[in-house]
């Protein structure tokens, strides 16, 4: 039988079989997501070739620059929270509060109609893992001032981000308390391709030690998930894209990766 990779938490994954168990899992979880988004990510000898399958136009991709906070130790990444802010091309920025994973039922109803505030399920080949996150606005230059230490971090956030962090965040950690890891480069692109009936985003994570991450994504409404995946993975394999399993994140891979960075006197 096939095998399906359970997300239990942004550090690991629990290898099941699939089972009636799991569809049913997967089912209850759609129903109390508000989007899917659908993703891949490409092995490191395949990028060329999907950059050329994809047929998109590399030089019209939008630089980004993220940047994750967290304790020296990772604390929040243990518990499942991501506190994450952006630098736009433009002069722009956002902010994001995630809890992942989550159960969709024990979020209160009241915050599902909050604007800005989604219940996101993500599926890739091999695992599942749904999201809660809280997304706010801001200017790139509030970021710059927040990570060169001119800002202090919680204003970046608004007052109902802040709210939901300090909810779900481990007792004691204070938004000010946590460090800058980053910046971490990234490119985007989304686009309309020709044999497929949805826009595709693609996103090259590029990170300091010359590592890459290459992901291909869509999204749809919950409703018709099943069927976009299918149509998903055939317009991939029509561009000569392979579904590899894999339980890499660019989440983790960042937030270890500058982690590692930080003296050992430091996180301690």
């Amino acid at each position: 039988m096939a095998t399906l990779k359970t997300v239990e938490s942004p550090q690991t994954t629990k290898a099941t079989t699939m089972s009636g168990e799991d569809a049913l899992k997967v089912l209850e979880l759609l129903k109390g997501s508000t989007s899917v988004e659908l993703k891949l990510m490409v092995p490191d000898m395949g990028h060329r070739a999907a950059v050329k399958g994809l047929r998109f136009d590399p030089v019209e991709a939008e630089p980004r620059q993220a940047y994750f906070f967290d304790t020296p130790d990772l604390a929040l990444n243990k518990a499942g929270v991501v506190v994450r802010a952006r630098r736009i091309q433009g002069g722009g920025g956002d902010t994001v509060i995630k809890l992942r994973p989550v159960d969709p039922e024990t979020i209160d109803p009241e915050l599902r109609r909050v604007p800005g505030f989604k219940i996101e399920l993500d599926a890739m080949p091999g695992g599942y893992v749904c999201s809660a996150s809280y997304k706010g606005v801001c200017t790139g230059q509030e970021v710059l001032d927040v990570t060169e230490g001119r800002s202090p971090l919680e204003p970046l956030f608004s007052r109902e981000q802040r709210a939901f962090y300090q909810a779900h965040a481990p007792v004691g950690i204070t938004l000010d308390s946590l460090v800058a890891l980053g910046p971490t480069y990234l490119l985007r692109i989304k686009y309309q391709p020709k044999d497929f009936n949805r826009r595709v985003t693609v996103e090259l994570w590029l990170y300091p030690d010359g590592s890459r991450i290459f992901e291909i994504s869509t999204k749809c409404r919950p409703d018709e998930a099943f069927q976009v995946a299918v149509e998903f993975r055939a317009f991939l394999g029509k561009c000569g894209v392979a579904a590899e399993p894999s339980d890499e994140t660019k989440t983790r891979s960042a937030l270890e990766f500058f982690s590692r960075e930080i003296p050992p006197e430091k996180k301690g």
